[in-house]
């Protein structure tokens, strides 16, 4: 070899080569927006103190992945703005009148235990805000407790009374269209219903999050609550209320889309989504916590590595 072909260094690099123009950036911005119609909505029925909650949240989420980044030597990533997308969609599971330590102690526990404990964004096996929001959901019930926190309101919690009331009962004190408007008692932005959709549309209208994982999510917890609803009316609620009431309709469009933790081809998708949205119904129906959608999202967060083994066979090959 000469020297002059020493001296050229040449360059390879992977198909594709056609970028679509989406962002992590991008990403995090359209989610704020959606994000914006929900705590506008949580604002008008919860007050000033959502503000608090909501602000509290993004800040220390923002700043433990700024101190991690510090201590592991990386560069800073806080202009990705998923940190603070992060943050908010914390503080929209949280109650309205949080106190400041429970809010500081969610956020640093979702950052610290779920994503950088596992290397930042996109290498968590499990949605970031549901770690946070699990820790202190477990560790303090009675300040997760929406109906202890939020006493000064004239709305009546749907999930409770269809817990220790039966169907009946609930059917006959609550309508669709308050559950819609979010006049129900529940945490600070998960249970604005309206403005959860439009948010939601608006993500799907963008390409942020996947059609198939919103669809089967609500597919399956449809298809299970109409079924035991079918089966036996008078012990199983109407399936429409367990997908308006709780966090049902947030986990479905914010939490379970993901992207780090979601199947990356179709047929895992519809599965993943089917299967949490079923998940949401047995939790509620049989076991111990009026709403559990956020534990539903966790568990087929972990069984999401099956899923994406699911894959079609390269175009060609004989069955």
């Amino acid at each position: 070899m000469s020297n002059l072909d020493k001296n050229f260094l040449f360059s390879m690099s992977v198909a594709p080569f056609w970028h679509c123009g989406r962002t992590i950036r991008g990403n995090s911005i359209h989610t704020g927006i959606a994000l914006v119609l929900v705590i506008a909505m949580a604002l008008w029925h919860w007050g000033i103190s959502v503000i608090g909650v909501v602000g509290l949240s993004a800040f220390v989420a923002l700043l433990t992945e700024e101190f991690w980044n510090k201590v592991m030597e990386r560069h800073s990533t806080w202009n990705d703005g998923t940190a603070l997308v992060s943050g908010v969609l914390l503080a929209c599971l949280l109650p309205a009148t949080a106190p400041f330590w429970l809010v500081i102690i969610a956020a640093f526990c979702a950052i610290t235990f779920g994503k950088m404990a596992f290397g930042g964004y996109g290498a968590n096996p499990v949605s970031t805000v549901c770690v946070g929001w699990a820790m202190v959901f477990v560790s303090f019930p009675i300040y997760m407790d929406p109906n202890a926190m939020l006493l000064q309101t004239d709305f009546i919690d749907p999930l409770v009374r269809l817990k220790y009331f039966g169907p009946d009962f609930m059917e006959h004190s609550v309508s669709f269209t308050d559950l819609l408007l979010g006049k129900q008692i529940g945490a600070l932005g998960a249970s604005q219903n309206l403005a959860v959709i439009l948010g939601g549309v608006y993500l799907l209208a963008k390409g942020v999050i996947r059609m198939e994982v919103v669809i089967s999510f609500i597919a399956g917890i449809l298809l299970l609550g109409g079924i035991l609803n079918i089966c036996s009316p008078e012990q199983y609620v109407n399936p429409f209320y367990h997908l308006l009431t709780g966090t049902t309709l947030f986990c479905a469009f914010f939490l379970a889309t993901d992207f780090a933790c979601t199947p990356d081809r179709s047929i895992g998708m519809w599965l993943y989504g089917l299967i949490g949205g079923m998940l949401v119904v047995v939790i509620r129906t049989y076991g111990i916590y009026t709403d559990g959608a956020p534990f539903a999202v966790m568990l087929i967060n972990l069984l999401s590595p099956y899923f994406a083994m699911i894959q079609p066979k390269p175009f060609g090959v004989k069955q």
